[in-house]
């Protein structure tokens, strides 16, 4: 998988520089060892943005929709370069035991908070698996902004956010909901940084 993961790394670090003339700001903050990175979601391209904007070394995990990895093409292509399912719509106990894994070997899992992707007008409820995988995992949450208005050729800053870490709680989705809209908070609170 990291040799997959490596060689579209490459592809898209050539395509996003050349097409946005692409920037990260504050790379030097991502952490060591294991991390849930977490952005907001506006189009297909941004776990590929965030990749790239994060390098090489990083090696995200993206949890993606379950329906994404069914697509016969597009899925296997993920699936070799490290992306697991999830089924949205009900409690996925199988891709929840992928990302607890991956965490606690030290990797690094890819999620979106807003668990679809949201335009740019439109509001979305924080979702609440990041919260639960750091509290569950110790992992440090790494916010992530990526510029929802995009022009070709134009100047695209990716602002990464500071690391922070979640205490351990067994609590249920009413302890892990106002962490997780301070979550979305972090994120959207990069957009003025990005320029955008």
């Amino acid at each position: 998988m990291r040799t997959v993961y490596g060689i579209y790394y490459c592809i898209f670090y050539i395509i996003f520089h050349f097409a946005y003339r692409m920037r990260t700001l504050h790379r030097d903050r991502v952490p060591e060892g294991p991390m849930l990175v977490c952005g907001n979601h506006t189009s297909l391209a941004d776990p590929l943005l965030i990749s790239v904007a994060l390098g090489k070394k990083a090696f995200i995990r993206y949890m993606a929709k379950i329906e994404l990895m069914r697509a016969p093409v597009l899925g296997a292509l993920l699936r070799a370069a490290g992306t697991f399912g999830v089924d949205r719509g009900n409690s996925d106990v199988a891709a929840v035991r992928t990302a607890l894994r991956i965490l606690k070997d030290g990797g690094n899992v890819g999620i979106f908070p807003e668990g679809k992707r949201v335009s740019e007008d439109e509001k979305a409820a924080a979702k609440t698996g990041a919260i639960m995988l750091a509290s569950k995992t110790g992992a440090k949450i790494l916010p992530v902004y990526v510029p929802r208005k995009r022009r070709l050729f134009g100047r695209l800053n990716i602002v990464v956010g500071e690391p922070y870490s979640i205490e351990r709680t067994h609590g249920g989705s009413e302890t892990y909901e106002p962490m997780a809209r301070e979550l979305l908070e972090k994120i959207n609170a990069l957009k003025e940084e990005s320029g955008e």
